[in-house]
């Protein structure tokens, strides 16, 4: 697995694997029919330099191929971590994998302490990524609108707070 900024020439193959309607109604802010011209925008947004946003690459069918997204966002003033996999890599671990990187990034390289997160109420293995990477549920069930659902759903919210590190660290060899 590969995380990568996205580039220009990733349009055509990130509105292949987010335009599934199975995925676009799991998230809040993508359209749909999601098109290439919606992918380029998306390429194209500026991001400030503590919202890090990574395409997802799979390496395990010959070559690369974009599966997914997963980034930091900052929503009402807090940063939020959000992802999204084609169905295709649903359940294989990729959002787990691509979380742990994030978050680790995000605890020692971001002035950040805190990260939320939340999912749809009908989407509960996003909440069993989340519990695995760490996070907590707050006990606090929102409404948050959905663009590709059109529609507002109930959202479950989690938040992980980056000072706890209960691993233990790993030396270094020189």
């Amino acid at each position: 697995m590969t995380l990568r900024p996205a580039w220009p020439e990733d349009a055509p193959a990130l509105a292949g694997a987010i335009g599934d309607e199975r995925v676009v109604r799991m998230l809040s802010r993508v359209p749909y029919p999601y098109t290439t011209q919606d992918a380029d925008c998306w390429v194209a947004q500026p991001r400030g330099p503590h919202e890090p946003r990574f395409v997802i690459e799979a390496h395990d069918r010959g070559a690369p191929a974009l599966i997914g997204g997963i980034g930091i966002s900052e929503y009402e003033g807090r940063p939020e971590l959000g992802y999204w996999l084609t169905p295709d890599a649903w359940g294989r671990g990729y959002a787990t994998e691509a979380g742990r990187v994030v978050i680790e990034m995000a605890r020692h390289a971001l002035p950040i302490d805190r990260l939320d997160a939340w999912h749809f109420a009908d989407n509960p293995a996003s909440g069993r990524v989340l519990r695995k990477l760490g996070f907590r549920p707050t006990g606090t069930t929102i409404v948050r609108q959905s663009a590709g659902r059109r529609e507002q759903a109930a959202c479950v919210e989690y938040t992980l707070d980056l000072a706890e590190d209960d691993r233990v660290p790993m030396p270094i060899a020189a």
